[in-house]
């Protein structure tokens, strides 16, 4: 639904006066943020290092899009070291105020200034070296691709909504094993950025959190090259999974549901998946660090949900899914087994997924009341993984996300019937 009223532009005059001076860029790029004063001058001083060192004869500008930051992030941002011939604006843009929206202003510059290449970083990134810089950067600057999204080395606990949710309903839906499809930087071509500038949805949940799932699934279905890059470990600012996920899971489970619904002609054909090129870094990999996690918590999380939506879950599921999870509950909170099979999960979200489509109530309520069935499955996850390493909890994904592909003619036959009808 929409949030407010659409803006005709998120760039501000002093920003467009900047775009005007400059006239053209070859590659820019662009850094969201909202309250990182504490990280953003490294973002900056090394995004710009990675341009002066792969990039030097080229004319290049950095834009950082803020969302009105009550810290010091933009007097931060300003003073941050940057080459004499590196452009630098910090602006605060126009707009609904969330992630999409910052980036909204980067695909407006970008598409302004004509830039051959852009990437954008996230503020609070504290791994980015200057070879980010390239490996996001090359594939397109060389024709290989439109869109680069990155291959991040994780902690096994991290990133539990990619891991379980995004990543496997991606790669089933589209067919293309992009592991990060909303990994927060990425690279792509002035032609892409200019579709997502026209692209008339700022006043939706895509100018919030839903930004990077509605990325990458534009670029697959409309017809842009797409690499993966491999950038080593992501370290960043990590939260417990058992934490109020906010209105972030709603965000971007709405949006990949909503677009599930827009390309339907796209993904109904797809059978399998295939894999898709990395262009790999050449340095070594820190160390990722340990997320903490509450499996209690995560399990209380799941009863207590279940026993309030109990209803909303008959309505939703089918009657043999329903009862499926309802036994999986049950051995949870008796201890007799912490299974919660991926078959299961995957039928449960293409239910949700489904009813997405039909649903004439209120769309938030119907994404909301999923997350306390994602607290069990990641509970039950990190008991299978508990003591594995990251690597052998990377092939629990994996044998995850295969089990999403193999049990999708459950949602095509959902979505015939409903056409047939």
């Amino acid at each position: 639904m929409p949030l407010t009223r659409q803006y005709s532009t998120s760039l501000r005059d002093y920003v467009k006066e900047w775009i005007d001076q400059l006239k053209d860029v070859e590659v820019l790029i662009g850094v969201p943020c909202y309250n990182n004063d504490d990280t953003i001058a490294k973002v900056i001083s090394t995004a710009a290092e990675g341009l002066a060192e792969y990039y030097p004869d080229r004319k290049s500008a950095i834009l950082v899009s803020d969302g009105g930051s009550l810290d010091d992030t933009r007097e931060v941002a300003s003073k941050a070291k940057v080459p004499d011939n590196c452009h630098l604006m910090v602006s605060i843009y126009r707009g609904f105020p969330g992630k999409g929206t910052s980036l909204r202003a980067i695909f407006e510059a970008a598409y302004l200034l004509r830039a051959d290449a852009c990437a954008v970083f996230d503020s609070d990134l504290r791994s980015i070296t200057p070879e980010w810089v390239k490996l996001l950067i090359d594939p397109i600057l060389d024709k290989k691709a439109g869109y680069v999204t990155p291959i991040y080395k994780r902690h096994k606990f991290d990133g539990t909504i990619t891991n379980h949710i995004i990543y496997p309903m991606t790669r089933s839906l589209y067919g293309m094993n992009i592991r990060q499809p909303i990994g927060g930087d990425f690279g792509f071509s002035g032609e892409l950025a200019g579709l997502y500038a026209k692209t008339k949805v700022w006043d939706t949940d895509i100018a919030k959190f839903g930004i990077d799932i509605w990325m990458t699934t534009v670029a697959i279905n409309e017809g842009f090259n797409v690499m993966q890059a491999s950038l080593g470990a992501k370290i960043h600012n990590p939260k417990d999974p058992a934490a109020d996920l906010g209105p972030m899971f709603y965000q971007v489970v709405s949006t990949m549901f909503y677009l599930m619904g827009e390309y339907e002609r796209k993904w109904m054909g797809v059978r399998g998946s295939r894999d898709v090129e990395i262009y790999s870094n050449s340095g070594e990999d820190q160390k990722v660090v340990p997320v903490p996690v509450s499996q209690n918590r995560l399990i209380e999380e799941f009863d207590d949900g279940f026993n309030h939506f109990e209803s909303f879950y008959k309505e939703v599921l089918s009657d043999e899914t329903f009862g499926m999870l309802k036994q999986t509950r049950d051995d949870m909170l008796s201890g007799k087994s912490m299974d919660f099979s991926g078959e299961l999960w995957a039928k449960i979200l293409y239910d949700f997924a489904y009813v997405f489509q039909l649903w004439n109530r209120n769309r938030r309520r119907l994404v909301d009341i999923i997350t306390p069935i994602h607290f069990g499955h990641t509970a039950s996850y990190f008991e299978n993984v508990r003591d594995r390493s990251d690597e052998e909890a990377e092939d629990y994904v994996q044998e995850q996300a295969k089990t999403f592909e193999e049990t999708k003619s459950y949602l095509i036959n959902k979505f015939k019937k409903w056409e047939d009808n």
